[in-house]
């Protein structure tokens, strides 16, 4: 009887290793801290904003409609082809326009300690261009996750679809410890997250440096507010 051999498997699997860098890109593993905010969610729960799934739904689909739409993912985008460029000036000019935007301390804290932590990250995977980064005060996280995704060759549309799904699965997750809800109230809202984050990444893909920005007070409100809240588990 001839023996059993292993089936060549190589190339067998176009793409995978793409999609597999995505998911540890997205993953709520990566060690750059993103489990300790709530982007304003804990006022919001504190304040009597968001008391159940349905006001948790509506004010995580509000963000993805407008603030990720209209200012992460298009410049997401634009670092994105910077990096693919080398163009290092434009990296800078979009990182900086990034963290202009973020209208809170906290925001902006939250922002550049992401964003070197993964830097620090990329460091020790031998990412040569992410050892600058380390030593900026206004690193974004964007601006290192882009980079990531340039150079494991992860196409634009994957990158900026597997960054909003992170952003959107700490949320989900703060909700679940804050509002409280249960684990499947939270399988609810990433479900019905995804027509909201497909909708996103078609406006955030689509417009143009003019159109890039947004208004959302009630959420800078909540961010301010929360930097001298009395009982606070998330740093934003």
């Amino acid at each position: 009887m001839p023996k059993a051999t292993m089936p060549n498997t190589t190339n067998s699997f176009p793409g995978v290793s793409q999609r597999l860098r995505l998911l540890q890109l997205a993953s709520p593993s990566l060690p750059v801290g993103g489990y300790a905010y709530s982007r304003g969610m804990e006022y919001a729960v504190e304040t009597g904003w968001l008391t159940c799934e349905n006001d948790t739904s509506t004010w995580i689909f509000g963000l993805l409609d407008n603030a990720f739409a209209r200012t992460d993912i298009p410049i997401l985008k634009r670092i994105y082809k910077a990096w693919l460029d080398d163009d290092i000036d434009s990296v800078h000019y979009w990182n900086n326009y990034l963290f202009a935007m973020r209208e809170s301390a906290e925001f902006q804290f939250e922002e550049a300690n992401m964003g070197k932590a993964l830097a620090r990250l990329l460091v020790s995977l031998d990412f040569t261009e992410a050892r600058e980064w380390q030593l900026q005060k206004n690193a974004s996280f964007a601006c290192l996750f882009a980079l990531a995704a340039v150079r494991w060759q992860i196409s634009l549309e994957d990158s900026c679809c597997g960054y909003v799904w992170a952003w959107l699965e700490n949320q989900v997750a703060a909700a679940i410890k804050l509002v409280p809800l249960g684990q499947t109230s939270g399988q609810i809202i990433l479900s019905g997250a995804i027509a909201h984050v497909e909708k996103s990444l078609q406006t955030g893909l689509s417009i143009s440096d003019d159109e890039i920005g947004y208004a959302a007070p009630a959420l800078a409100m909540a961010s301010a507010f929360h930097e001298t809240q009395h009982t606070r588990l998330f740093r934003s």
